[in-house]
């Protein structure tokens, strides 16, 4: 179940990833370079924020790995 879970967040990330770099291109095309900006900043957010608590498992893992 944890692989599973793992696979779905990376598939989310690249469709975030595409959505976003889609976005930004239409965006800057069209002559609006700070909405384009807006739109990459909301979607680095959005990822930072499926992968904190990963992270923040990572770190408990090796204050209790070098705990003594």
């Amino acid at each position: 179940m944890g692989n599973d879970m793992n696979i779905q967040l990376i598939f989310r990330i690249a469709a975030v990833g595409i959505l976003v770099s889609v976005l930004n291109q239409v965006l800057k095309h069209s002559g609006r370079e700070e909405q384009a900006f807006l739109a990459s900043l909301a979607g680095l957010i959005l990822v930072l924020f499926w992968i904190l608590p990963y992270i923040a498992e990572l770190f408990e893992t090796i204050q209790s790995l070098f705990a003594m």
